[in-house]
């Protein structure tokens, strides 16, 4: 009798162990890959930290109105009368103090805290979405072009060449503008929506190619093996064959994949903020905050100091995390 790889990941972690009780203990247990995976992942303190670190993240963007709430200021609040005479903050390290947590920014008087607040609302918001659909395209086009194979493959295989040729900075360069130009005046305000939406949909079309290839060099290995050839000849159709024999058993490299495409996404929106493209200055971004700050660098250090620190903290915890992620379910891993 034949196993999916997904059956022989338990057994791998059974025969590995070297003790002769293992398989006896493990019948008893019945622990499943995933179960394996979560064991291993729990003792590796990296990602323990790391996973605690984005946790923490994730609480303070989905808490963002209740701590503006309790915070008592806006993110788009402005407090000029902080201000000197040349729109420097008054007092130390920026303005730091009780009712201003990490200080004001120069020249519009904002409060940094509750903009980098919103800010990590955004970022996070806009690369899980773009982690998703890109997942979930690549997922559709390499599993149908693994298993189909023939001329849906070439085309496929075509299509991701292509946008793959695409340069990425310049198509945003020039499809942001034209798309802001296509729904409003030159003089009306971009909502925030807006920005986020063309920003999402940047990363759709050009993030899926990276997971459609992995997908189909996993299906492309296992379309052969015989768990799939028994199910073929018992009569399953194309939706089982995808969803309930191949897809069931490429999880894991597709979980790793997206760990590791949120913080691209991260870092590529505050890039394109930084250079002016899809959000305006109203939306808090670290991009915008730290595009700002250049022009304070040594007047006011502590400006930059709260977005670059933050996003830095942010992305190092997302790459570390996957990482481990990766070793835990990998079944040969020593970790």
């Amino acid at each position: 009798m034949s196993l999916s790889p997904v059956e022989g990941v338990a057994l791998a972690e059974i025969e590995s162990s070297g003790d002769p009780a293992a398989p006896e203990r493990a019948g008893i247990v019945g622990r499943s890959p995933g179960q394996l995976a979560w064991i291993r992942l729990r003792r590796d303190r990296t990602a323990m930290v790391s996973g605690a670190m984005l946790i923490f993240f994730l609480l303070l963007a989905l808490a963002a109105p209740l701590i503006e709430m309790v915070y008592g200021i806006g993110p788009r609040q402005q407090f000029q009368h902080l201000l000197d005479g040349f729109g420097m903050p008054l007092g130390y390290a920026g303005g730091v103090s009780g009712g201003h947590w990490f200080g004001l920014e120069p020249g519009l008087g904002r409060d940094i805290f509750i903009r980098l607040i919103y800010g990590l609302r955004t970022s996070l918001f806009i690369a899980f979405a773009a982690a998703v659909i890109t997942a979930t395209i690549g997922i559709v086009l390499g599993t149908l072009a693994g298993y189909l194979g023939g001329w849906l493959d070439a085309v496929i295989n075509w299509i991701t060449d292509l946008t793959l040729a695409m340069p990425f900075l310049v198509i945003a360069l020039a499809l942001t503008p034209t798309l802001v130009l296509r729904f409003y005046g030159e003089r009306e305000q971009v909502s925030s929506a807006f920005g986020v939406g063309v920003l999402i949909g940047v990363f759709a079309i050009f993030g899926w190619t990276s997971t459609a290839r992995l997908v189909r060099g996993q299906v492309i290995a296992l379309r052969e093996r015989e768990f799939v050839e028994a199910a073929r000849a018992s009569g399953a159709g194309l939706g089982h064959m995808l969803f309930r024999q191949l897809l069931p058993n490429i999880w894991a490299p597709i979980l790793v994949s997206f760990s590791l495409a949120v913080p691209q996404f991260i870092t590529s929106e505050a890039a394109l903020s930084f250079i002016g493209v899809g959000l305006s200055d109203e939306t808090p971004s670290f991009g915008r905050m730290i595009y700002r700050s250049l022009d304070y660098l040594q007047t006011d250090p502590a400006y930059v100091f709260f977005p670059g620190i933050t996003i830095f903290a942010l992305v190092f915890a997302f790459n570390l995390f996957g990482d481990a992620l990766r070793d835990a379910l990998d079944p040969k891993s020593s970790r």
